[in-house]
C-alpha cells in the first residue's frame, strides 16, 4: 500500500491491467480464425461430398446406359421393329403384342426400371410394358454419332402415380444393317441411386440433395416424404448456381439452418445440393465461446471495480486542478490552490499556482502580442494573394478566382469574359531604357487596369508584361468595350523614362467563357492567349476578340 501512494506507481498498477485487454483481444481473434477455419473445412467437406455425389450419379447412369443399349441390340427389339415397318402380305402380325410380352418380362426382372417403351424413327409407340406409357419427345434428326453413342435424356421429375422420381432415357435402334428403325425409351426409378449419392463409410459428414431445374427435391441421402415435396427457395438456389462451388448459409429443406452449396453435373440435367446442419458444425465452438465470454465478463468486472477505486484516488485532486483552469480560462486569473499533499499532485499544485502568477504579470503582454500577429496576418494574406510591383492579384490568387468563376458558369450559365494583354515591344523597352524604367511602365499600366474595371471584377498580373482582367457577368461585346477603353487610355499617356517620355501600347485578347470548349481554367487561358496570338499578328495595339 505504500508503493500505491505516488501517482506512478498507481499509473504502473494500471498499465499491468492494461495489458491483459490485449490478451482478451487475442482470444477474440482466435475465435474468429477458429470460425474461419471451421467455415473452410465445412466447405471443403460439402465440395467434395458433391464431388463425390456427380461422380457416383454419373456412374450410375452410365451403367443403366448401357444395359438399356443392351437391350437394344436385342433380336427381339430390332425384329419386332422390323415386322412392324415391312409386316409380310397375307399374314396376321402379332409383333407388337410379342414386343410388349417380351419389355414386360425384362422389365420384371430389373428393379431399376420402371417402364421399357419401343417407339418408331417417327416417335410412335409400338410396344410397351406400361399400360399408359410416358412420352418421350425424340430429335427430329438424330446425329451421325446418334446411331453408336446418341442418347436423349429427359430431365428428372416427381411422378405422383409411382410416387418417386423418374429419369427417361432413350437410346437408338439400329436394324442389322445399321439403319435407324427407332428408339428404346427407358423410365428410370431415381430412388435406386439413393445409396449412390453418400457413403455411409467414405463420404463427408452432410447430407446430399437432387433438385430439379424448379428447385424441388427429387432425392435426398435421406428418405424422402411421398406426400409433400419441398422446394428450396428460388432466390438462394440462383445464389447458389451462380457461385458453384462456394458454400452459403440459408434455409435448408432438413435443417432450419444450414451451410451447403450446389453443383450441376455434366451427366443429368440436375443440381446437387450438399449441406450441413450449421447448428451441428458450430456446436462445440459456440459452447466454447460463451464460457470465453462468460470469462471475459467476470474479468471486465473486477477490472472495473480495481480501476474505479484506483480512479478516484486519481480523480478528486485533478477534479481541483480543472475547477481552477476553468476559472482561469473564463478570465479570473486571481486563483491559488492550496498545496495539501506531498506528492505529483503537491507538486503539480505548486506549478500551477506559478503558472497563474506568470499568466497574470504577462496577460498585458499576450493581449499586446495577439494584437500585432493579428496584423501580420492581414499583411501576410494580403501579400499571398497580390504582386508586390503592382498591387494586383497574383498567379495563385488568378487562378482560384477563375475556379470560382467557371463553376458559377456551370451552375447558372451566367457569362463573364477574360482579358488577356501584355506590352508590346516590352523587352525594347527594358533593353533601351533599363528595367527600372520597366517597372514603372509596367506599374502605370496596373494602375490604369486597376481604374477602367468595375469593383466586381478582378485583375491580375499574369506573369512579366502580361495581365488578366476577369469580367464577371459580361458579355464578349461590353468586355470588348472595356478592353477598347483600356487600350486607347494607354496609349494616350506618356511615361518618364530616363527623363525622356515615352508611349507604349498593349494588345489584348478577349475571351467569353463557352460550356462545350472551357472545361479547365488552362483550357480559358489557352483560349484567351490564341487571341491575344491574333491581336499582335493583326498589327498590335488592339483588341482581337475569339468568337
Amino acid at each position: 500500500m505504500v508503493l500505491l501512494k505516488s501517482i506512478k506507481s498507481k499509473i504502473f498498477v494500471f498499465a499491468i491491467i492494461a495489458t491483459l485487454t490485449p490478451s482478451l483481444g487475442l482470444g477474440l481473434l482466435s475465435f474468429r480464425q477458429n470460425e474461419a477455419q471451421i467455415s473452410e473445412n465445412v466447405t471443403r467437406e460439402l465440395r467434395a461430398l458433391a464431388s463425390q455425389a456427380s461422380r457416383e450419379l454419373e456412374l450410375w447412369i452410365n451403367k443403366h446406359i448401357r444395359a438399356v443399349r443392351a437391350l437394344s441390340t436385342s433380336n427381339a427389339v430390332i425384329d419386332g421393329l422390323s415386322a412392324t415397318a415391312h409386316p409380310r402380305a397375307g399374314k396376321s402380325n402379332n409383333t407388337p403384342q410379342a414386343l410388349t410380352h417380351y419389355l414386360r418380362s425384362v422389365q420384371s426382372k430389373l428393379d431399376t426400371i420402371l417402364e421399357l417403351t419401343v417407339v418408331d424413327a417417327a416417335g410412335q409407340i409400338l410396344a410397351s410394358s406400361a399400360a399408359a406409357p410416358s412420352a418421350v419427345t425424340l430429335p427430329q434428326s438424330w446425329p451421325e454419332n446418334a446411331l453408336t453413342e446418341g442418347v436423349v435424356l429427359v430431365p428428372p421429375h416427381w411422378e405422383k402415380q409411382r410416387a418417386t422420381a423418374t429419369l427417361s432415357v432413350a437410346v437408338p435402334v439400329l436394324s442389322y444393317d445399321n439403319v435407324l428403325m427407332g428408339a428404346l425409351v427407358a423410365v428410370l426409378d431415381l430412388r435406386t441411386a439413393q445409396p449412390y449419392l453418400k457413403s455411409s463409410t467414405k463420404s463427408p459428414p452432410g447430407e446430399v440433395l437432387l433438385l430439379d431445374q424448379n428447385g424441388r427435391e427429387l432425392l435426398s441421402s435421406r428418405a424422402i416424404s411421398t406426400t409433400k415435396l419441398m422446394s428450396l427457395d428460388a432466390a438462394v438456389l440462383r445464389q447458389m448456381l451462380s457461385q458453384p462451388g462456394e458454400s452459403m448459409v440459408f434455409q435448408g429443406l432438413m435443417h432450419r439452418e444450414v451451410i451447403g452449396l450446389a453443383d450441376i453435373p455434366a451427366a443429368l440435367p440436375v443440381t446437387i445440393v450438399a449441406e450441413q446442419d450449421r447448428a451441428d458444425v458450430y456446436a462445440t465452438w459456440v459452447d466454447l465461446r460463451n464460457l470465453y465470454l462468460a470469462l471475459v465478463c467476470i474479468l471486465v468486472l473486477v477490472v472495473t471495480a480495481v480501476a474505479f477505486r484506483m480512479g478516484r484516488s486519481i480523480v478528486t485532486p485533478l477534479q481541483h486542478l480543472i475547477n481552477a483552469a476553468n476559472s482561469i480560462a473564463s478570465g479570473n486569473l486571481d486563483v491559488r490552490l492550496p498545496v495539501t499533499r506531498n506528492d505529483e499532485f503537491g507538486h503539480l499544485t505548486r506549478i500551477f499556482n506559478q503558472m497563474a502568477d506568470k499568466l497574470r504579470h504577462s496577460h498585458a503582454e499576450i493581449v499586446a502580442t495577439n494584437q500585432a500577429m493579428q496584423q501580420q496576418n492581414q499583411l501576410l494574406e494580403k501579400l499571398s494573394i497580390t504582386d508586390g510591383l503592382t498591387g494586383l492579384y497574383n498567379r495563385s490568387k488568378l487562378d482560384a478566382i477563375l475556379i470560382d468563376e467557371m463553376a458559377r458558369f456551370k451552375r447558372n450559365l451566367r457569362p463573364f469574359a477574360v482579358l488577356m494583354m501584355d506590352i508590346d515591344y516590352f523587352k525594347t523597352l527594358n533593353d533601351s531604357h533599363g528595367h527600372i524604367a520597366g517597372d514603372e511602365v509596367i506599374t502605370a499600366v496596373a494602375n490604369i487596369l486597376s481604374r477602367s474595371i468595375r469593383i466586381v471584377d478582378y485583375a491580375a498580373r499574369y506573369g512579366g508584361d502580361e495581365f488578366i482582367i476577369i469580367m464577371v457577368e459580361t458579355t464578349a461585346d461590353m468586355a470588348l468595350k472595356t478592353a477598347e477603353r483600356i487600350r486607347s487610355q494607354v496609349n494616350d499617356m506618356r511615361y518618364s523614362a530616363n527623363g525622356q517620355l515615352v508611349s507604349v501600347t498593349v494588345s489584348i485578347g478577349v475571351v467569353q467563357c463557352q460550356q462545350s470548349d472551357d472545361v479547365t481554367p488552362t483550357a480559358v487561358f489557352s483560349r484567351a492567349d490564341s487571341a491575344l496570338y491574333e491581336a499582335k499578328r493583326a498589327g498590335r495595339n488592339r483588341a482581337h476578340y475569339a468568337a
